[in-house]
């Protein structure tokens, strides 16, 4: 009897392995530690209070999977971890990291009962009930590490997303819930006669402010604070989202999208950013993995690009594209009249 190729099956049973073996060398301080410059295990065993054995055995993990490199027994960061992994790099994805290991891995224990119910497991896991940045992130520190966590990923998705479709016709983008404003500073670097505003939270402006003050386009880019659900919108002819939508189920999505669709010039569109379904559901597996995680995590869920297509069109969009990037995030252009 031939039996079938087990690779799938044991990779994945070792996958969770491979992750938590870099969320603890992030947590640990790992990379930020070899930043410094190149050491030994016993060095960084007695910086970091670690037992020496165990390090070592971390230290060669880290190695094998290619972050760290290993020569006459001193260990030095890849480049991949120096740009990504450590704190210091403009580019650090350690914040969402750090959330990765500490909300999301325990949270993913329970997916089951997320199955079962259809509800997050904020609650089950911590105890906590309400917005993520009102419960898990108690402190303006935890909220900034996490938001500049998410801000290296957007540097390597919104430049794409700006690109997917000619953008050259629009005057003002407003970027709801923008966050560190890369996606308005990825659109505004790409078109000169593009002027931006990032909206968000208060607790969120600030950081917004630091990250726009570093682009070439910073003369052309506001910062404005507000709620997207309740307050006023501020005038544009191109809206985006990024992230957005898939945090909210189909009816708080339909009423954020009219409001847009009202505020919008006839001529104005939304451009939406969000990683695409196939239409039957199948694929591709991180869209599938994100949208098991937004169970896990929120209200929403990913969609496909015929399931956007619905929700645009019922508030009052004419005509919706949608373009893959090649990155962790996909572009959808919806124009509220042809």
């Amino acid at each position: 009897m031939n039996l079938p190729d087990p690779a799938g099956v044991l990779d994945l049973i070792e996958a969770f392995r491979r992750s938590k073996t870099m969320f603890t060398g992030v947590s640990l301080g790992v990379f930020d530690r070899l930043n410094q410059g190149p050491a030994s295990a016993a060095e960084l065993a007695s910086a970091m209070g670690a037992h020496p054995d165990a390090l070592e055995r971390l230290l060669d993990a880290c190695a094998a999977l290619g972050l760290l490199s290993k020569q006459d027994d001193i260990y030095t960061n890849s480049a991949a971890a120096e740009t990504y992994l450590c704190a210091a790099s403009p580019h650090t994805m350690s914040g969402y990291i750090r959330y990765s290991d500490q909300a999301l891995y325990p949270m993913w224990g329970n997916l089951a009962d997320a199955i079962r119910e259809g509800t997050p497991r904020w609650g089950q896991t911590f105890g906590l009930d309400g917005p993520i940045f009102s419960s898990f992130f108690r402190s303006d520190e935890a909220m900034r590490d996490f938001v500049r966590g998410m801000h290296g990923f957007g540097m390597l998705t919104s430049p794409k997303v700006a690109a997917a479709f000619d953008l050259s016709g629009f005057h003002k983008i407003v970027d709801l819930g923008g966050a560190t404003g890369h996606l308005a500073i990825a659109a505004c670097e790409r078109y000169s006669g593009l002027r931006g505003v990032v909206f968000d939270l208060p607790r969120v402006t600030a950081m917004a402010r630091e990250q726009v003050a570093l682009s070439a386009a910073s003369d052309r880019i506001e910062v404005a604070a507000g709620d997207f659900f309740e307050d006023e919108l501020p005038e544009a002819d191109l809206f985006a989202v990024g992230r957005i939508l898939h945090d909210w189920t189909d009816q708080k999505i339909e009423h954020l999208l009219r409001r847009v669709c009202q505020r919008l010039p006839a001529d104005g569109a939304l451009l939406v950013a969000e990683k695409l379904l196939a239409e039957d559901g199948v694929g591709p597996v991180p869209a599938n993995m994100q949208s098991l995680n937004m169970l896990v995590v929120t209200e929403g869920k990913e969609r496909s690009l015929g399931q956007y297509t619905r929700l645009l069109r019922a508030a009052g969009f004419a005509e919706v594209e949608g373009r893959t990037t090649g990155v962790a995030l996909d572009a959808i252009l919806a124009r509220k009249s042809y």
